[in-house]
């Protein structure tokens, strides 16, 4: 048999051995400062960078919309999340929220990013600065394409059932949009669940996106004599009218809806790998998680704080995480998920005892074997000693 280049093929590599040979002897003995994979990974992944908030609009009674331009916004995929610092006294804390629009948006003569921020009922902190403080025109540090909550063909089915509640409709809205006017090939069904038809958080901007591929369904659950849609919860019942029986599940929104949304997926058989969570933050009230010791609530702590030579001690109240208790001391620590998932807040614990929420527990075996924790997902049970990054 004679393969045609057989000897060409094989004799390949010693020619570029000696291409190499001839380029290394021949090459300057000054460094090139150009690097182009360097450059290319900067442009992707900068990190932190300066935003300006231009706009706050209303997205419902509850709820404003603020956007953030840059002259260059890194890529990101429809659903993933960007955080945001907010400075408040001598605390410097960031927190992450879902982007509300499209990665097409960044292209363009002003490109931008949204976010849609909801009141709370409890630990409004930021929230509330974000909603009642902040004014168009201030500049903010964020890092934006965070997150592992977005579609991929390989992973997930051409088919999207996105079961969401109140502000976790974010996220979809991106993708819908993507669908609709960028480059996301998927077809989307947003089960909206929410309380009372006047605070659907950004209703007609989603109700407009509707197409053939993009499809909405309100379900409310509140006192809502006149709707004549959807009422209830997001049950397994509407689930299956609804839903294309070839679904990817992706679910967002307040964490009691993801444990009640795992019972009723159940019931339909869907299996685990059809099934996406976004990363929910941390409970409201820490004290009702499985395993939690309820009579530690109400005590604080003492947190010993090794930065390099530098220890700094603090107080850290045992029903917030120790990120927290470290954001209000104003030391600097970086967040991500503020979920336990990421292991952006990874430190190292030499001693005392502490509470790692199982729900929300993201590290990795040698992490568990050698004391290290997520500190957001920590919360601490006696006087502790932690080291941080500098």
């Amino acid at each position: 048999m004679k393969v045609k280049g057989f000897l060409t093929d094989v004799g390949g590599a010693s020619r570029v051995t000696k291409a190499r040979e001839e380029k290394y002897n021949n090459a300057s003995s000054v460094p090139s400062p150009y690097d182009p994979i360097g450059n290319t990974a900067k442009l992707l992944h900068p990190g932190l960078i300066e935003m300006k908030l231009t706009e706050i609009k209303e997205a419902s009674p509850t709820a404003k919309t603020f956007r953030f331009e840059a002259e260059h916004i890194p890529y990101f995929k429809a659903g993933q999340f960007m955080t945001i610092q907010i400075k408040d006294g001598n605390s410097l804390t960031t927190r992450p929220y879902s982007i509300s629009s499209a990665p097409y948006e960044t292209r363009g003569e002003h490109p931008f990013v949204k976010i849609t921020v909801r009141r709370k009922k409890a630990n409004a902190y930021i929230s509330d600065i974000l909603l009642d403080q902040v004014k168009a025109g201030e500049t903010y540090l964020c890092e934006v394409g965070l997150g592992e909550f977005h579609h991929d063909a390989i992973r997930d089915s051409r088919y999207i059932t996105a079961l969401a509640g109140g502000s976790g409709v974010t996220p979809f809205v991106s993708m819908a949009k993507e669908i609709r006017y960028g480059k996301l090939d998927a077809d989307l069904t947003i089960l909206y669940g929410s309380v009372d038809e006047n605070d659907i958080i950004l209703k007609d901007e989603l109700d407009a996106l509707i197409s053939d591929h993009v499809h909405v369904v309100h379900v409310l659950s509140g006192d809502n004599p006149e709707w004549k849609g959807e009422k209830g919860f997001l049950s397994a019942e509407i689930i299956k009218k609804y839903a294309h029986e070839d679904s990817t599940f992706m679910i967002c929104g307040p964490w009691p809806m993801h444990g009640f949304l795992k019972k009723e997926l159940a019931k339909l058989n869907v299996p685990a790998r059809r099934i996406r969570y976004d990363a929910p933050g941390q409970p409201e009230d820490i004290s009702k998680e499985e395993g939690y010791p309820i009579e530690t609530k109400d005590k604080t702590f003492r947190l010993c704080v090794r930065q390099g030579i530098h220890e700094t001690v603090i107080d850290a109240k045992a029903d917030e995480s120790i990120a927290t208790a470290l954001e209000r001391a104003g030391l600097k620590i970086h967040t991500a998920c503020r979920s336990g998932a990421c292991g952006v807040c990874r430190i190292k614990v030499l001693n005392g005892e502490y509470y790692v929420n199982p729900n929300h527990d993201g590290r990795r075996g040698a992490d568990i074997d050698f004391n290290y924790v997520h500190a957001c997902s920590t919360y601490p049970l006696s006087d502790m000693t932690v080291k941080i990054n500098i």
